[in-house]
């Protein structure tokens, strides 16, 4: 994955801000799920997220 860095001023926007302001919600949330599970896909090499199991022994 190539890693991207974008500069501008705190006074710009950039473009792609502009892009994701006129989206709908739905589409937005659908993207960020999109991102979520490319992430959670690529960290535990697992196409299926699960809970991790805890364990307590209680005396």
């Amino acid at each position: 994955m190539e890693k991207v860095i974008c500069k501008f001023r705190q006074t710009e926007q950039p473009k792609d801000c502009l892009y994701w302001q006129n989206q709908s919600p739905e589409v937005r949330i659908a993207a960020l799920e999109q991102i979520r599970r490319e992430y959670h896909q690529h960290k535990y090499n697992s196409a299926h997220p699960r809970l991790q199991r805890i364990y307590r022994i209680i005396k």
